[in-house]
C-alpha cells in the first residue's frame, strides 16, 4: 500500500466529485477553480512526466521536454515503477483502449 494513502480518505467527497465530471473540460474547470495555477501546473507536468516514462523516455530526454527538475521526474518514476499503487498504469492503459 502506498504510505501516502494513509493520510487521506479515499471515500472524502473530493474523489466521489471527480467521478461525476463527464468532460476534459469539466475537469479543466473544476480542477482550476479547487487549485492554485501552480498547483495545477505541477500536477500536469508530473503526469506527462509519468506519460514519457511509460513510453520509456530517458530521464535527459524528458528534463528537456517539460521543463522538469530531475528531483522531479525521479519522484514520478519512483510513483511509477516501485512505490505507487498502480494507478498510473491503469489510467494509461484506459487511455490507449479509448484511442
Amino acid at each position: 500500500m502506498n504510505r501516502r494513502s494513509k493520510r487521506t480518505n479515499p471515500e472524502c467527497g473530493l474523489y466521489r466529485a471527480i467521478l461525476t465530471l463527464k468532460t476534459p473540460e469539466e475537469c479543466f474547470q473544476f480542477l482550476t477553480d479547487l487549485c492554485t495555477a501552480s498547483e495545477l501546473k505541477a500536477m500536469e507536468q508530473r503526469f506527462e512526466v509519468a506519460r514519457l516514462l511509460d513510453q520509456g523516455m530517458i530521464y535527459s530526454d524528458i528534463l528537456e521536454e517539460t521543463g522538469a527538475s530531475s528531483a522531479t521526474i525521479s519522484r514520478v518514476n519512483r510513483s511509477l515503477y516501485d512505490y505507487g499503487t498502480g494507478a498510473y498504469h491503469a489510467v494509461f492503459e484506459r487511455m490507449k483502449e479509448e484511442k
